[in-house]
């Protein structure tokens, strides 16, 4: 059977995204979960999975063309059809825990199927979308409406997490809120109802004035300066890559931006025509007003007068990092422990291996070493690599050290790690980094990635800073912040001045489970293997 992937809503009032690239061709067979496209949005580049195995039949876009969520992405011949739809329909009869007699027979209709309830209105189950990246479930972190809402198109319903990011689901229609099947804290499953909502028969909505869309597009386009000053509702601004792309070149704020198309989208004509008020209208009334006033200050005056405060809601990765790092400052008992290395023996290692081992797969940066070593010490201090449970009571020592590096991407703050570090080489770590490195700055670093970090590294000297107090990753119980590297002249055993390479490191401990001496003789023990790096050799096993 032939069936088209509908490209799913990706969220935060995203309605189209760039065809990057296709990693499959038609005719392949591909299995389940298997990535099929790379797709761009004006936020980061998502990778498309696959939801069933088969045969790819079609692709609906060229690369560099603009794909509409809710289209069909591609084509793809189902194997098991009939089983699919089998474990489609049982999912479907289960949509949570929370779940009415009266709702559930709404979950028994067929995807995409509207309940009839008279009076010129319909009942209709939003089914979570696939968010991409093989993820099935999520959980549900807030509401933010409630049941018997009115909303509009494109409102936030609700907040979810995922294991890489906060996503917002918006509304799909207008229409009131009469079923939430999840409570906060729940996992919610992927094509599973979210929520119903109430909305207009498709009859009454054919029977709508055809000129009302017409009548609010003129509206909004002959507003003039004062209609550039009113944000589209919600904050958003619906517009493709390339007009988002635009607006940023120029340092516009699309969502000031009156759009001209359907929900006030935004096209490029709507920004030049923004732009174009923006710089002629306060010239043309500050030299009405101070005909005499001269031409320096006519410019100043103008850009005051342009200058305006701009607000950004935070979402996505941000997002994320902003409410892990809030509950780890507010529920660990933070304290800092600071200690000078001299690195200049390792440098001068690493400046004469780098030759010989870097390559495009490998960078032999110093961070192998400070892995390495790292993993070395924790084998005599395993309290450094342990996890606290929620009320700590309990803590539990890892096996594996997973040590993670916080690498600054276009997405934001990731921290991606090493796993199984104590079983690697330098040279293996080393590819390891590399390739996280490159994952995490492209926007496209796994989940899996991510997860199960048990040990942290943050690199600000790569910034240029020298001393950090770090905030710890939960429920990591240690982190670790590397200054950057100086050269700066210490005394010699002979009392002699010479100049040696010199980095702060700056660590965090959670004070309920690691006291200051046992950090500080870690701390102590990591110094000696990067400071006399044949003596970290001679540890290795």
């Amino acid at each position: 059977m032939i069936k088209d992937f509908i490209l799913p809503d990706i969220g935060e009032g995203v309605v189209e995204c760039e065809l990057v690239d296709w990693l499959v061709q038609v005719g392949d067979v591909v299995v389940e979960d298997q990535p099929i496209a790379d797709v761009m949005t004006d936020k980061a580049l998502v990778q498309i999975p696959a939801p069933h195995p088969g045969v790819i039949t079609k692709l609906y876009y060229a690369k560099g063309e603009i794909a509409l969520v809710h289209a069909p992405l591609y084509a793809v011949e189902v194997q098991g059809e009939t089983a699919s739809a089998e474990v489609q329909a049982a999912d479907s009869k289960a949509p949570g825990p929370d779940v009415s007699p009266e709702t559930m027979q709404l979950t028994q209709a067929p995807q995409g199927a509207q309940v009839s309830q008279g009076s010129g209105v319909e009942i209709e189950d939003f089914l979570l979308p696939d968010i991409g990246e093989g993820i099935v479930e999520c959980e549900l972190v807030d509401w933010l409406v409630n049941e018997g809402d009115m909303v509009v198109e494109d409102q936030p319903i609700a907040d979810v997490m995922t294991d890489k990011a906060l996503v917002q689901i918006p509304a799909m229609k207008a229409g009131r809120i009469v079923k939430q099947y999840y409570r906060k804290g729940q996992l919610a499953r992927v094509h599973s109802p979210l929520f119903a909502i109430e909305v207009q028969s498709s009859q009454e909505v054919v029977q709508a004035s055809p000129n009302t869309e017409k009548a609010t597009v003129n509206e909004a386009v002959s507003g003039g300066a004062s209609a550039a000053d009113t944000p589209v509702a919600q904050g958003k601004a619906l517009a493709s890559p390339a007009v988002r792309r635009m607006a940023r070149a120029l340092d516009i704020n699309i969502a000031l931006v009156p759009g001209s198309g359907k929900n006030g989208r935004v096209y490029k004509e709507d920004i030049e025509r923004y732009q174009h008020v923006e710089q002629s209208q306060p010239v043309a009334s500050t030299q009405a007003v101070c005909p005499q006033v001269s031409a320096a200050s006519t410019t100043t005056l103008a850009n005051q007068v342009m200058a305006a405060d701009r607000v950004e809601p935070i979402k996505g990765v941000k997002a994320v990092m902003a409410k892990l790092m809030q509950e780890s400052v507010s529920t660990i008992p933070h304290f800092t422990y600071c200690e000078e290395f001299d690195l200049t023996a390792l440098v001068t290692l690493r400046e004469s291996m780098k030759q010989r081992y870097s390559n495009d797969e490998v960078k032999l940066t110093m961070m192998p070493f400070f892995m390495k070593a790292m993993s070395l010490a924790i084998t005599e201090f395993p309290i450094l690599n342990s996890q606290v449970n929620a009320d700590c009571t309990e803590l539990t020592y890892m096996s594996r050290h997973n040590i993670g590096m916080a690498v600054d991407s276009k997405m934001g703050l990731l921290v991606p790690n090493v796993k199984d570090v104590q079983d690697k080489s330098i040279l293996e770590i080393a590819a390891e980094i590399t390739r996280l490195t490159a994952a995490a700055r492209s926007g496209r670093v796994s989940p899996a990635d991510l997860k199960e970090g048990t040990i942290s590294i943050s690199n600000i000297g790569a910034l240029g800073g020298t001393v950090a107090t770090p905030i710890i990753s939960k429920p990591e119980v240690a982190i670790v912040a590397l200054g950057k590297l100086q050269v700066l002249p210490r005394f010699n055993e002979k009392g002699e001045v010479e100049a040696r390479k010199i980095m702060q490191v700056s660590w965090s401990g959670d004070h309920r489970v690691i006291d200051g001496g046992t950090i500080a003789r870690f701390c102590n023990l990591w110094k000696h293997y990067l400071e006399q790096p044949e003596h970290m050799l001679l540890a290795m096993r």
